[in-house]
């Protein structure tokens, strides 16, 4: 839910492409004498790739993504089996996706542990969870990859488009649910109550509906469409060139959102489990 955020971070990458001239960082050197038979291999050589020219590119940012999700994994594994330690790495996490946010540079290091950490509460809540409704974390990852899926298809047919009213009504969306979220949990952790989900509410035509579900719905939707500025970030990167130490931002960028669309689609599947 950080992507506003991390975008004005992206910006100053492309202003720091844009700015960096050819051969930044190496000090200038006298050009030799070239013979026309060395002017010629040179013509002849391929063009530059934006690997070669330290550009990001689409491959370092599926490459850190895969990478984030392989430590991602491990620490899930961590917090499946020792559930307890959950809420300790929710906290740790939190702390640490708010500094990567608003940090001015990238920290690989910083990411990382941001995704070790985020493995170990994920792998907790998805052990609760499946205790209580078997089969139900299954579901959720086939569902959070299936809307990933969907959202890049969309994306890249131009079904959907990233416009300044989009992004400001996403951003003003997001943030409210932000703000819902944590009064949401601050209200459950002193109270001790079920939250959102011990909510019911009388709606014409569909009768007894839980709040639950559908803030529930609300919010995967939300994380979906958060994919589609993800997506959208990172093509205006790449096209800008911005140096490749972003593409871990926006790794990260698509963690965050994809953390956030499993975690919402696990407790939205859990309401029509049963249960409160």
């Amino acid at each position: 839910m950080s992507n506003p955020v991390l975008r004005s971070a992206l910006n100053r990458g492309v202003r720091e492409g844009q700015s960096a001239p050819a051969g930044y960082g190496q000090q200038p050197q006298q050009q030799p004498f070239m013979t026309d038979q060395q002017l010629q291999e040179i013509y002849n050589q391929p063009t530059a790739t934006a690997r070669q020219t330290g550009r990001m590119t689409y491959e370092d940012v599926v490459m850190k993504t895969a990478s984030l999700f392989g430590i991602l994994l491990v620490g899930a594994a961590l917090g499946w089996f020792v559930p307890a330690l959950a809420f300790p790495a929710m906290l740790v996490g939190l702390v640490l996706g708010l500094v990567n946010a608003f940090k001015k540079d990238p920290s690989p290091a910083l990411i990382i542990a941001y995704a070790a950490f985020q493995g170990v509460f994920l792998g907790g809540i998805s052990s609760f969870f499946e205790a209580a409704f078997p089969g139900i974390v299954v579901q959720a990852v086939l569902a959070t990859l299936s809307v990933f899926a969907v959202m890049l298809v969309l994306f890249r047919m131009r079904i959907i488009r990233v416009t300044g009213k989009f992004q400001k009504f996403l951003i003003l969306a997001v943030a409210g649910y932000a703000v819902f979220a944590l009064v949401n949990f601050a209200f459950v952790m002193f109270t001790g109550s079920g939250g959102a989900r011990s909510v019911v509410i009388d709606l014409p035509i569909v009768g007894a509906v839980q709040l639950g579900v559908i803030i529930g719905i609300v919010a995967v939707v939300l994380a979906a469409l958060t994919l589609v500025m993800d997506f959208q970030m990172i093509e205006d990167g790449v096209r800008a060139g911005v140096p490749e130490k972003f593409a871990w931002l926006c790794a990260f960028s698509l963690m965050v959102t994809l953390i956030w669309l499993y975690v919402e689609i696990l407790r939205l599947l859990s309401y029509f489990r049963g249960g409160d």
